[in-house]
């Protein structure tokens, strides 16, 4: 019974932060946190991090890592800035497919590089990935930032502009894919094999499955997340830079620690996840309220990854600790 509640509350913490740092911001900021707009702004401010840490999560569940998403998010939205200036393309559908494509392709590399080549660790392709990615980037836009200025290009920027009333149509999207992902990582047989890949690798080579294949999928997967991101990133900024997703990796990491996730791999729900990403998006809300300098808010973030860190080696030595006591 006690082990049950524990495992609850373990499920509904990052609600219950989520609540708590609410309440304190509402407090603090009388007038401004709770206004219809401010909150509809921190659901368009957590769409892409959303999108991105939903890839991110199953990365982490198999023990792995995709340190290449923010590089890969913004490569998809030069992709599309490129064919839409150099090459007159304003077909929305052909825009985002293209986004899709090559941020899809870029996983599917990062999961080649890891199962083919037999690196020691995705840190270390997904590292070098991540500076090839912010290279070619600066390369195909010519280190310049490209404006979504044409009006043909109105229907690729709705999904990261337009609202239904007040709400963003990108959490709108992010809610549906959430929704599809629960139903892939619960009731399916590949999601399910993630799941053993990342909690016990022995047992599911031991059990038929080709984790290597698993962990290709993986990573290809977190790269079209990365293109749903693009595509949103592009209507809320209606910019291309190739500098602009510097923080976007430790974000996405962020957020799927915070929301249950663990580095050790084998756990973490994508419910959790969009809480972790909801919150760290009302933190930077409610720091730019209080007109908190940039220098500050990234310290501020820097120190709730660190944290984040620190809750999951916690959590996990006394995930230890509790079975070596019911081991005896």
């Amino acid at each position: 019974m006690k082990k049950n509640m524990k495992s609850a509350l373990m499920k509904i913490a990052p609600l219950l932060a989520l609540i708590i740092l609410g309440m304190v911001l509402a407090f603090m900021l009388p007038g401004k946190f709770l206004r219809a707009s401010n909150l509809m702004n921190i659901l368009k401010q957590a769409g892409i991090n959303c999108m991105i840490s939903g890839g991110m999560l199953v990365v982490l569940i198999t023990a792995g890592i995709d340190l290449s998403v923010g590089s890969n998010t913004v490569l998809g939205a030069c992709f599309i800035g490129v064919l839409m200036q150099k090459f007159g393309i304003t077909n929305p559908i052909v825009l985002m497919g293209a986004a899709l494509l090559i941020c899809t392709f870029m996983g599917f590399i990062n999961g080649t590089l890891l199962t083919r080549l037999n690196l020691p660790h995705p840190f270390v392709s997904t590292l070098g990935m991540k500076n090839v990615l912010l290279g070619l980037a600066l390369l195909i836009t010519d280190s310049t930032p490209i404006g979504f200025m044409n009006k043909g290009v109105d229907s690729t920027l709705f999904l990261g502009s337009a609202t239904i009333g007040d709400f963003p149509v990108s959490f709108i999207m992010v809610i549906i894919v959430y929704a599809i992902f629960h139903v892939f990582l619960t009731r399916t047989a590949l999601g399910r094999q993630i799941y053993c890949v990342g909690g016990n690798a022995e047992a599911a080579r031991l059990s038929g499955i080709k984790s290597k294949n698993v962990l290709t999928f993986v990573y290809s997967l977190s790269g079209f997340m990365c293109g749903l991101a693009a595509i949103i990133l592009v209507g809320r900024v209606t910019t291309a830079n190739a500098t602009a997703g510097t923080t976007y990796d430790t974000d996405a990491i962020a957020a799927c620690i915070i929301g249950g996730a663990s580095f050790t791999g084998g756990k973490g729900t994508i419910w959790g996840t969009m809480m972790g990403a909801v919150l760290i998006a009302t933190i930077r809300n409610g720091l730019n309220l209080f007109g908190t300098k940039n220098d500050i808010q990234y310290i501020v973030i820097g120190a709730v990854i660190i944290l984040a860190v620190t809750i999951d080696v916690v959590r996990n030595q006394m995930e230890a600790k509790a079975r070596r006591l019911a081991a005896k």
